[in-house]
């Protein structure tokens, strides 16, 4: 175990998590076994990103790990860091959509509720009253929950600070309603009022679950005729070409039978 292993942990609340496994020697000589949890799997994409940024832990020399001195740094202040560091326009570990979304819930929930907190003032069962007081909808709470502990993560990483107490604050994603789904009746109603693009549009929606940002980013190209199958390998958010969402978002999807006979 001199290198470390990467463990992937679900989670019966929240996104699953990525955990890192070594092992060092003690002050004894004894085999000492330590286990940490790096970040979730919207931090990142894959074990090889993990890993990187796990080599700190094994890296340094001596028995033990260090001990971090907490900086005396804001919650604010800890945002901008962030945003220099991990939200610039090069940067290959999350889309630009997420980017986006990461600078709206700064600047309009995290940074005036926390910004001027220190990070040792900011505690778990605060946030977690703060979250359920929100007049948001429980996904939402959830993304400014998970971007909280994304931000401690991010102050443990650069030995700012020594803990990260978001991992203990409960926020569920699970909506409050079921959400309406259209029946066969009212789908056909529907692109029966529709013109050609917008029919086309909202015919390959409901016949393969794609993701707006993928179904805009579609080309003539990524359709397999002789194999029925879609090749769903870019997206488009808000004018930018992208990556997909997810890995599992690259697979090839079945295209229906209807839509390879030609007629339409």
């Amino acid at each position: 175990m001199q290198q470390g292993s990467i463990i992937r942990c679900e989670r019966k609340h929240g996104p699953a998590v990525w955990q890192f496994r070594w092992s060092e020697t003690g002050p004894q000589g004894q085999r000492i076994y330590r286990k940490r949890v790096v970040g979730t799997v919207e931090e990142y994409v894959n074990s090889e990103a993990v890993r990187e940024s796990s080599r700190v832990l094994i890296a340094r020399p001596g028995p033990a790990i260090r001990q971090v001195t907490p900086v005396a740094m804001t919650v604010g202040e800890l945002c901008q860091h962030f945003q220099q560091r991990e939200l610039v326009q090069d940067d290959n570990w999350r889309s630009y959509s997420t980017r986006r979304n990461y600078y709206f819930l700064l600047k309009c929930w995290i940074v005036p509720r926390w910004g001027k907190h220190e990070l040792s003032e900011v505690r778990a069962i605060e946030v977690e009253s703060w979250l359920r007081g929100l007049a948001r909808a429980r996904s939402t709470c959830a993304k400014i929950r998970n971007l909280m502990s994304v931000l401690f993560n991010h102050a443990c990483r650069h030995e700012l600070f020594d803990r990260n107490p978001i991992k203990l604050v409960r926020q569920s994603a699970k909506r409050r309603a079921a959400p309406n789904v259209l029946i066969p009746a009212e789908i056909k109603l529907l692109l029966d009022n529709l013109e050609l693009r917008e029919r086309t549009l909202v015919l390959v929606a409901v016949s393969t679950g794609l993701r707006q940002s993928e179904l805009f980013a579609l080309k003539w190209g990524d359709i397999d005729f002789s194999q029925g199958a879609m090749n769903v390998t870019r997206s488009i958010a808000y004018g930018i070409v992208g990556r997909c969402k997810t890995e599992a978002s690259q697979k090839p999807v079945p295209c229906p039978s209807d839509s390879r006979r030609g007629s339409h």
